[in-house]
């Protein structure tokens, strides 16, 4: 008995070790992925290099409003147009010029669309400031308020609280969602503004991202495997599907503005619109097949530890069911995405738009319902795969279970 106790500690030991040096060896290699992949993604890169920016912003504090205007024009006769003036002192807190005081304007009217209900600067503010040699009488104009700090806050909030309800598993989120940002920024977008081949950095990028999220997050075993594959075969469908109606539906990938200046930067090669829509779609549709994966496989975990009897049939039959009610939210949750992040330029689109047929058929709005169909297909295939594997992996270890207590 006594010797069966030891056995146990020394296995349990065994396996602590083993799991901690899994948890590093993702750690540097993550650390590696962003390093390398960096590098590689930034050859010959020619928005770092300097080549679009000559202009400098800087972070300025406002020390005094010294004047305030109000200026009229008229484009025709039927059109007046406002435009307030304001001139300000400001003492600026970054760059080769930290510590020199400055004179600012900030413009506000209808003239400058974006900027109609900026708030008027006061005192105190911290603003930046961009250098615009001979444009205006008044080199320095008003760009935007310094809102970073206030964000950095909520930032710093929400990784206590993640801290206090999560405490070793709210660490390891962090740490995972800190590698998945870097992964997208450090390597994933300068890799396709360098020419790079966006369809096989995306793909890249979602392997990694699941990888990485599983192994730091969960841990290496039976449950995570299961996770892993699942979530592998539910991106896999979402790819295929978004080829396909990549081809169906004759997208172009000129969804918006923004895309014909992403067309028009000069790398070797033009960006690939069609390419930036499969991205999209994959990275979106990840996390949602990711949480759905999950689910299954913990769920699944924990019936086949708490029943007297777990067969393969069971296993998959509770996946299916648990599915069922985890899809309709996460269909819903990936829908309501969607329309949230696109809700102004339906609004607009509705406004402007007479026929309805022509408002459904605006690529703009057929890329957003591809995204959800496709996202939400992902999810449904992932279930029933997701149980699958489940119910084969388990159903060996009780098995296997079963066996050596035959044989004891």
């Amino acid at each position: 008995m006594i010797r069966k106790r030891i056995k146990k500690r020394q296995l349990l030991k065994k396996k602590k070790r083993g799991e901690f040096f899994l948890y590093l060896t993702v750690i540097i290699f993550s650390v590696l992925f962003l390093f390398l992949g960096n590098k590689i993604a930034t050859n010959d890169l020619p928005v770092l290099n300097g080549d679009y920016s000559k202009q400098t912003i800087v972070t300025a504090k406002i020390e005094k409003i010294t004047d305030r205007s109000l200026e009229e024009y008229s484009l025709d006769e039927n059109n007046t147009n406002k435009i307030v003036k304001i001139t300000f002192d400001a003492m600026i807190l970054s760059g080769a010029e930290k510590g020199k005081k400055v004179a600012g304007i900030q413009s506000i009217g209808s003239i400058y669309i974006y900027d109609m209900n900026t708030p008027e600067v006061k005192k105190g503010d911290k603003i930046l400031l961009l250098y615009n040699e001979g444009q205006e009488e008044i080199d320095w104009q008003f760009v935007e308020f310094v809102r970073t700090d206030k964000l950095l806050v909520f930032g710093i909030l929400f990784v206590f609280a993640l801290l206090l309800f999560g405490h070793i598993k709210g660490f390891n989120t962090l740490l995972s969602l800190v590698f998945t940002c870097g992964a997208i920024f450090a390597v994933f977008i300068p890799s396709i503004l360098s020419g790079k081949n966006i369809y096989l950095s995306s793909i890249i990028i979602c392997l990694y991202t699941i990888l990485m999220t599983y192994l730091i997050v969960n841990g290496f075993n039976k449950k995570t495997l299961s996770a892993i594959l699942g979530c592998f075969g539910g991106i896999f469908i979402s790819g295929i599907l978004t080829i396909i109606m990549d081809k169906v539906l004759a997208l172009t990938g000129y969804v918006n503005e923004e895309s014909g200046y992403l067309f028009c930067v000069s790398t070797e090669a033009p960006i690939d619109l069609k390419a930036i829509i499969f991205a999209a779609i994959l990275i979106g549709a990840m996390g949602a097949i990711m949480d759905v994966s999950m689910s299954i496989s913990s769920s699944l975990w924990e019936v086949k530890n708490k029943s007297d009897y777990s067969s393969f049939n069971v296993l998959f039959k509770s996946g299916m069911n648990i599915g069922r009610d985890v899809m309709g939210t996460m269909a819903n949750t990936l829908i309501l995405a969607y329309i949230g992040s696109s809700l102004s330029v339906v609004l607009l689109l509705s406004i402007y738009s007479t026929s309805l047929i022509y408002l459904l058929n605006q690529e703009m709005i057929v890329v957003e319902i591809i995204q959800a169909l496709v996202g939400s297909f992902g999810i449904l295939f992932t279930i029933p795969l997701t149980s699958l594997i489940c119910a084969a992996i388990y159903n060996k270890d009780i098995n296997e279970n079963r066996a050596r207590q035959e044989i004891s």
